[in-house]
């Protein structure tokens, strides 16, 4: 199953309805076990998914009516993210075990497949020009970056996986960022990205709390309530930033005209 979203204007997002924001920039209903569900982005080509393997086994789909190819990876590469309990990720037979938000980068024109009856792997892909190595990117093994802090309500951990350093791709970029306790808001003050596309992915919420997520151009911010697994599409136009009600962390992507990681544009918080 997959799902395709157009891209849209920031004067559309301006005067839209909360529907219209849901159906053009909400991705939910991502994670159901025994399939494999997946959006697919006219900005910037991304696709984005949910494989919830169950007692079985479930290959990363090619959607060929979509992506054009027989094969998902064919022109793509994919990061893999697993916010459920142990699994593992098959990359051309090759078994790459995945704990709770460990990660995976595979390069372009391999063959994938999700296993893990506790395991929920969220995965990105994007347009690729070249192969790079598969790579596992364990949790405990990545250094965070201490940003933000308590009395600002925006203290967080940023875990980079794939960032335009260390792991090479052709334009995927993928982490988390984890909220401390106590703290509300992430990536605050926001920014743009005016050359790639940013997708976030709201994690590890209880069922009861909620992500107000904040987007549009600044001096015209719309904001989307999202619950625990759900995605939200950040066109290169849009600020990206949300306060939760309650412990969370979040799953970032990007792709775009480079993966350079600095490549963004500040916004004060008087411009909002």
């Amino acid at each position: 199953m997959i799902q395709v979203r157009y891209s849209t204007s920031p004067t559309s997002a301006e005067t839209a309805t909360t529907a219209d924001l849901r159906e053009n920039f909400l991705v939910p209903d991502l994670f159901v076990e025994g399939e494999v569900r997946a959006t697919y982005t006219h900005d910037d080509r991304m696709v984005v998914g949910g494989a919830v393997p169950g007692t079985g086994q479930l290959d990363l789909p090619a959607y060929p009516d979509v992506l054009g190819a027989e094969q998902h990876l064919e022109r793509r590469e994919l990061g893999v993210i697993n916010v459920g309990g142990a699994g593992h990720v098959l990359v051309d037979g090759e078994k790459f075990e995945l704990d709770h938000l460990d990660g995976l980068f595979v390069g372009r024109g391999s063959d994938v497949a999700f296993a893990g009856a506790e395991a929920a792997f969220y995965w990105v892909s994007a347009p690729a020009h070249a192969t790079y190595p598969t790579t596992a990117l364990i949790h405990r093994d990545v250094e965070p970056v201490a940003l933000g802090s308590a009395a600002a309500a925006n203290e967080r951990n940023l875990f980079r996986y794939v960032w335009g350093q260390d792991v090479e791709t052709s334009v995927l970029q993928f982490g988390v960022t984890v909220i401390a306790d106590g703290s509300v808001w992430n990536t605050f003050p926001p920014h743009l990205h005016d050359r790639r596309t940013e997708i976030y992915c709201y994690v590890d919420l209880a069922e009861e709390d909620r992500v107000f997520h904040f987007m549009g151009q600044p001096g015209h911010t719309r904001h989307l309530v999202l619950r625990n697994r759900e995605a939200v599409i950040s066109p290169p136009w849009s600020i990206h930033a949300g306060a939760g009600t309650g412990s969370y962390a979040f799953i970032w992507a990007m792709a775009g005209e480079n993966n350079c990681y600095t490549d963004l544009s500040a916004v004060a918080v008087e411009d909002l």
